[in-house]
């Protein structure tokens, strides 16, 4: 009985140059969506938030530049990862979607929050948000373990950051 070994050639995305050029893009890609939410957060936040009733729970201002670009990086990690498995794990690619879905979700929170002005309709939308990063959490952990891990602290932050968002909606006639 003969067996014979088929030759497949690598992707270029497969070879050491091709990885290290995805790490980039997935290392990257959180961060500039935090970027792009940032051009809504920034002119709000001395014009806007300042003057919001917010309640005593509300960590001070230093913490969010600091808390969000570290989750940003896990996210990253966490995609690539997962993008690394997409040819072997049928979960990964449903991830990568659902990953690029809550990242939209993400930025869409800012819009509301601080470019509309509307924490009521925030409020609504970090839930969508929260559902979106839970099922792109499952479709990571089915892919790499470490992956979905890595989303855990996100899934945590928006908890607590759902519960701001809440509070700060009642605490300010709108």
């Amino acid at each position: 009985m003969e067996s014979t070994i088929e030759y497949v050639p690598a992707r270029k995305t497969d070879s050491m140059p091709g990885r290290f050029f995805a790490l980039l893009f997935f290392l990257a890609l959180p961060q500039a969506a935090g970027l792009l939410g940032s051009v809504f957060t920034r002119p709000a936040i001395q014009a806007w938030y300042v003057s919001l009733d917010k309640p005593w729970f509300t960590p001070p201002d230093i913490v969010f530049p600091i808390v969000w670009p570290l989750l940003f990086l896990m996210m990253g990690i966490a995609s690539y990862l997962v993008w690394k498995e997409r040819n072997n794990v049928p979960a990964a690619r449903q991830g990568l979607y659902l990953y690029a879905t809550q990242l939209s979700l993400n930025v869409a929170w800012s819009i509301l929050f601080f470019g509309i002005k509307s924490p009521e309709a925030a409020f609504y939308e970090i839930i969508v948000l929260i559902l979106a990063v839970v099922a792109t959490t499952v479709a990571f952990f089915r892919s790499r373990i470490l992956a979905g891990w890595l989303m855990v602290p996100y899934i945590l932050w928006l908890l607590f950051a759902a519960l701001l968002n809440y509070s700060i909606w009642v605490r300010n006639p709108f």
